[in-house]
């Protein structure tokens, strides 16, 4: 494995822990800041729109190297953490989590870039993967960490050990990440050009649903152990493992997958996937064995169709990748605010936390449609046109 991506996944992993471990450790933040679950959610929400905010800044830098621009990424979500951890009160720490969102669809859509200049021939999907697998290793072991230190000693070492990593990924980038070819100017409006077409809108759709479909029921996940499946307070490290191990095997499969079949028909699949696990959760919420297993399902189907949204962009943002692959990140997290916002509804209606996961049901099956015309209506003839141009090559 190439030490250029192992830097790349680096980056992803601080980014991941910032991202996910708030999710584990919602309760502990709320009791803190004296404020309710549903409110303490609206922190989940602050770093989405963080990331919908900080994509589009990378039109105005296209112009600088491409490394350049991770080093300065790196660098804004060590400041964001380190104030999340200092944060005296809600506001504050409303605004050190947007600040935290900023670099990370930016990060995501240069390092989407860099990791597939720098893969060999045919595994553009797999190379992606591997700077994606840093986010699935902080599922897996990063999350249980800051979910442990939150329970025995204080939620805000969590975020002060991301503002450390970043020292530390911003090293290795500088060491191990050569300098790649800059992506060609387009201009600013250039940057813009591939949103005139159909196919970038269905693949954000797509990816915005689904991801929304998932954080409709993972942004209450601790909760929902706890008080409807029955787990201990000491055993949501462990299950947080587990559902960190799910996103990790996801996303080696998304990627070799995507490099074997089309990726928007690997997305579909796996889309629909969740939608059925969703709504088993739903009425299986009691049992805690299979909540569990459930659990697994939902976050490998969360994390295999990452990898190949990603690379179904890039195909498709000809001219602007630098911001068509930040934009899959906007839609991600916009549906990260969306599931959120929308799974707390039943909650302060007073319904139980099994139904923020029936919520997301809908917007699964929505997104599978949005991939079904997608990968009928434009992948399909685009891969054949693309295979039809190598063949010619090669005579």
């Amino acid at each position: 494995m190439k030490k250029s991506l192992i830097a790349l996944g680096f980056g992803t992993l601080g980014l991941g822990i910032a991202e996910f471990v708030m999710m584990a450790i919602l309760p502990y933040v709320a009791k803190e800041l004296h404020i309710s679950i549903p409110t303490a959610g609206h922190l989940i929400s602050a770093y989405a729109l963080g990331v919908c905010a900080g994509a589009p800044m990378l039109t105005l830098a296209r112009k600088l190297p491409l490394k350049n621009i991770l080093l300065g990424l790196v660098t804004i979500m060590m400041i964001g953490n380190i104030c999340a951890a200092l944060s005296p009160h809600y506001w504050f720490m409303i605004g050190a989590r947007f600040i935290s969102g900023l670099p990370h669809g930016a990060y995501f859509g240069v390092a989407s870039i860099v990791a597939e200049k720098l893969a060999d021939k045919g595994k553009g999907s797999e190379a992606v993967s591997i700077m994606i697998a840093g986010m699935t290793i902080a599922n897996l072991f990063g999350v249980p960490l800051g979910t442990s230190l939150s329970t025995l000693l204080s939620w805000r070492l969590t975020f002060l050990l991301v503002g450390i990593w970043g020292v530390i990924v911003l090293y290795f980038i500088w060491k191990w990440v050569p300098q790649v070819e800059g992506l060609p100017d387009t201009g600013f409006k250039g940057q813009f050009h591939f949103l005139k077409t159909t196919a970038p809108w269905l693949i954000l759709g797509a990816t915005m649903f689904g991801n929304g479909s998932v954080f409709c029921w993972y942004s209450y996940i601790n909760p929902l152990l706890t008080h409807v499946s029955g787990f201990s307070a000491n055993s949501i490290t462990l299950l947080m493992i587990l559902a960190g191990g799910g996103m990790v095997v996801g996303n080696l499969l998304g990627g070799r997958l995507a490099d074997k079949y089309t990726p928007g028909r690997v997305a579909a699949v796996t889309q629909i996937t969740i939608g059925f696990a969703l709504l088993s959760i739903f009425f299986a919420a009691r049992i805690d064995w299979l909540t569990a297993l459930l659990m697994f399902l939902c976050t490998m189907g969360l994390f295999a169709v990452s990898s190949p949204l990603q690379v179904s962009i890039l195909h498709f943002a000809k001219g602007g990748e630098l911001l068509g692959a930040a934009c899959i990140q906007v839609a991600f997290n916009l549906g990260n605010a969306l599931g959120a916002t929308l799974g707390a509804l039943p909650l302060k209606a007073g319904l139980g936390y099994q139904y923020p996961a029936l919520i997301g049901v809908p917007f699964a099956f929505l997104g599978c449609i949005l991939l079904i015309v997608f990968s009928r209506k434009y992948e399909t003839k685009s891969y054949k046109r693309s295979k039809t141009l190598s063949s010619d090559k090669a005579k």
